[in-house]
């Protein structure tokens, strides 16, 4: 398969609602065939998600494109990741920004992102096993944060490691369907933008879903 002339014709797909030419042009330059199983690899430049293993998914290129811009990202920022799954927005991601860390609740996908991000050449990501507080407290606070997977509510424990005129971009509502949110964080506020509706997997941890509760998605 010619995965250069498809990615390609995803990114011009991309362009009639993505205007941020940053994204774009990383979107066009990280080869998502790689993040995905091998018998996925056909399916890699169409805008869909696709799954991954342990229940888990790659998210629909033009989300991946659109959590992104919505960050407004310019090139100094460290920026949380909540959920790296394959690591593909981990690396769309490390093109953009200084720093990214990222966090995974389930050991075999981070030890899989990790060779995979290394072997890409990305030194600037760390990637870390979640712990009982939702995202990474010991490296707050972060420019920008965005989590793949959704929330009843946007946590107060991520709200706590932004930085004062930053932004949260995560999936919030029910365990079936959610509105993707944008929460800046401003003193003595925070305001929200509604970004559309999605659907991500549970995002598990206090603050969140708890895990009995993630049979019913």
């Amino acid at each position: 398969m010619d995965f250069k002339r498809a990615r390609a014709q995803l990114i011009e797909h991309l362009r009639t609602e993505i205007k941020d030419e940053r994204v774009l042009a990383t979107m066009a330059s990280v080869p998502r065939e790689l993040f995905v199983t091998p018998e996925q690899r056909h399916l890699a430049y169409e805008d869909r998600p696709l799954p991954i293993t342990y229940e888990q998914t790659i998210s629909q290129p033009f989300i991946v494109a659109l959590m992104t811009q919505e960050l407004e990202l310019h090139g100094k920022e460290k920026v949380l990741e909540i959920g790296t799954g394959s690591g593909y927005q981990t690396a769309i991601l490390a093109e953009l920004v200084q720093s990214v860390v990222t966090v995974e609740r389930l050991e075999p996908l981070a030890k899989a992102a990790k060779k995979i991000l290394a072997e890409l050449g990305y030194q600037n990501v760390s990637v870390h096993l979640a712990g009982e507080i939702l995202g990474w407290p010991e490296g707050a606070p972060y420019d920008a944060i965005i989590a793949t997977a959704a929330a009843p509510a946007v946590p107060a424990d991520l709200l706590a490691q932004l930085a004062i005129g930053g932004s949260i971009v995560i999936p919030v509502g029910s365990l079936h369907q959610q509105e993707l949110c944008k929460f800046t964080r401003r003193k003595g506020k925070t305001h929200v933008a509604y970004l559309g509706g999605c659907r991500f997997v549970a995002l598990i941890g206090k603050g969140a879903w708890e895990k009995e509760k993630r049979k019913l998605f």
